[in-house]
């Protein structure tokens, strides 16, 4: 995963006394959160493309033609993990009836994301320079933290963090091009921390 370089500001989220939860993003904050959220959208339906383009109902239905086997991609089997880690054969059971359903989740998560971007005024083409205005009720903000989570974890799994000491080495010797993957999951995070703060008031 990755995008071009950007500069962050954005406001954080807070909860409007008459209900509702808002932000606002510059149109290059917002860029990188779709592209981002795009990116997941691709990785989660090219792992589903077989069943979900079945022509058999049934066999959609009982789950024959769904995986079996974890994916082979280090984000992917992080985003879809093993339910039984020493069982295979559980394990590529339990996924066979539930991998497309957790799958279709994360892809309308990040969906949501995406649309109220769109809603608040993102640009694709660009050429606008007005802030975009993220508005979400109780549901739509409950689908961006599940979709930054999966967003900021896919980047880190990209950046080789998996504790404070490697996000410590990153900051100590990180390239140019990691450093750029690091500012943002670091901003990811306090999009993601000011969202909380907000649902839980």
């Amino acid at each position: 995963m990755g995008v071009s370089g950007t500069e962050f500001g954005v406001k954080r989220f807070k909860r409007r006394k008459r209900g509702g939860i808002t932000a606002e993003f510059d149109q290059g904050e917002a860029t990188v959160l779709v592209h981002l959220a795009a990116q997941i959208i691709e990785l989660l339906r090219d792992r589903n493309v077989a069943s979900e383009s079945s022509a058999d109902p049934l066999a959609q239905f009982v789950g024959m033609n769904r995986p079996l086997f974890p994916p082979d991609d280090p984000v992917l089997s992080r985003l879809l993990p093993d339910a039984y880690r020493d069982d295979p054969a559980n394990a590529a059971e339990f996924r066979r009836y539930t991998e497309q359903t957790l799958t279709s989740s994360k892809v309308e998560n990040a969906q949501v994301l995406i649309a109220r971007l769109r809603e608040g005024g993102y640009d694709e083409s660009g050429q606008s320079r007005g802030y975009v205005e993220v508005e979400l009720d109780d549901e739509a903000a409950l689908a961006w933290l599940k979709a930054l989570t999966d967003i900021r974890l896919a980047l880190a799994i990209r950046l080789g963090i998996e504790t404070e000491d490697d996000m410590m080495r990153l900051e100590r010797d990180a390239s140019p091009e990691d450093r750029q993957g690091l500012d943002l999951y670091e901003w990811l995070g306090f999009v993601q921390e000011t969202l909380v703060e907000a649902v839980s008031r």
